[in-house]
C-alpha cells in the first residue's frame, strides 16, 4: 500500500472505532463531554498506533496530541483531526469526520477524510468529482450551525445565497465534494488540522480552495493556527473572493 492507500485506510479504521464506541456508549455510560473525551482518545490512540507502526520515521501533527515543533526539521508530517466535530458525534449526528493528510516537501501529497456516519471515505485522487453541474441559483454555503461567518452578511446581500448549516469543517468541504453545496467559506479560526485533509481532497477532486483573500493555503508552518477558508466550484471562485474582499472591507471600516 502506498501512502494514499494508507491514509485511507487509518481515516477508515479510525472511524470505525469511533462509531463502535458511540453503539455501546449508552452501557458504558458515556454522553455529552464524556462521549467526546472518549471518542478524542480512541481516535487519536488508534491513529497514533498505526503511523508509528507504518510510519516511525515521518513527524505527525495532531490536535489531540502536543506540537513539539520537532515536525518543522521532517520532510513527511501526517496532520491529522482523529474526531473533527466531536459535539456531532456526541449529539449521535452524521455531520462529523476524521481527516488523515500526508504534507511532504512543502505540499499536500495526500488526503483522505472517512465520514462514518454515511459510510463514506473521500480522498485526494478520486478520479472525477462526485459534484453535479451548477445550477442556476441560489448560491448554496455550507456554514457554522452555531457560528456563520460576519462577511457573509455581505454576500446574502447582493447575490442570491442559501445558507446551509451543517456540523464538521471536513463534512463540510465534503459536501462541496459531493455536491451537496457549491461553497463552503469559514473566518472564525481553524488550525491547519481541520482543514489539511479535507483541502487535498477538494484539490483533488478540481475545487478551489485558499484562504478568503485567496492567498495560498500552508502547511507545516510554525503556528499551525490557519483561521479561515473557502472552498468552492472554480467557476465560482472569482465571484465569491470579490464579495468576500469587500465584504471584509465594509466590516474593517465599520
Amino acid at each position: 500500500m502506498g501512502d494514499l492507500e494508507h491514509a485511507r485506510a487509518l481515516a477508515q479504521g479510525a472511524g470505525q472505532t469511533l462509531m463502535r464506541l458511540r453503539a455501546a456508549a449508552g452501557e458504558r455510560g458515556l454522553a455529552g463531554k464524556a462521549l467526546k473525551d472518549a471518542g478524542d482518545r480512541a481516535a487519536q490512540d488508534y491513529l497514533s498506533a498505526e503511523l508509528r507502526r507504518l510510519y516511525p520515521s515521518d513527524a505527525v501533527l495532531s490536535e489531540e496530541s502536543e506540537d513539539t515543533k520537532e515536525r518543522l526539521n521532517h520532510r513527511r508530517v501526517w496532520i491529522i483531526d482523529p474526531l473533527d466535530g466531536t459535539r456531532e458525534y456526541s449529539e449521535f449526528r452524521d455531520d462529523w469526520a476524521v481527516h488523515v493528510a500526508l504534507w511532504e516537501d512543502g505540499r499536500l501529497a495526500a488526503g483522505a477524510v472517512s465520514l462514518p456516519g454515511v459510510d463514506m471515505v473521500l480522498d485526494s485522487a478520486m478520479m472525477a468529482p462526485l459534484r453535479e453541474q451548477l445550477g442556476q441559483a441560489p448560491i448554496r454555503i455550507a456554514v457554522s450551525r452555531s457560528r456563520p461567518p460576519a462577511v457573509l452578511e455581505q454576500l446574502t446581500a447582493q447575490l442570491d445565497i442559501e445558507l446551509v448549516p451543517m456540523g464538521s469543517a471536513g463534512y463540510k468541504v465534503c459536501a462541496v465534494v459531493r455536491g451537496e453545496v457549491d461553497a463552503y467559506i469559514h473566518a472564525g479560526g481553524q488550525y491547519e488540522w481541520d482543514s489539511a485533509a479535507p483541502v487535498a481532497v477538494a484539490a483533488g477532486s478540481g475545487l478551489h480552495a485558499s484562504r478568503i483573500d485567496g492567498k495560498d493555503l500552508e502547511y507545516n508552518q510554525v503556528n499551525p493556527y490557519l483561521p479561515d477558508l473557502l472552498v468552492c466550484r472554480p467557476e465560482l471562485k472569482d465571484l465569491l473572493l470579490d464579495h468576500i474582499a469587500a465584504g471584509l472591507k465594509s466590516i474593517t471600516t465599520a
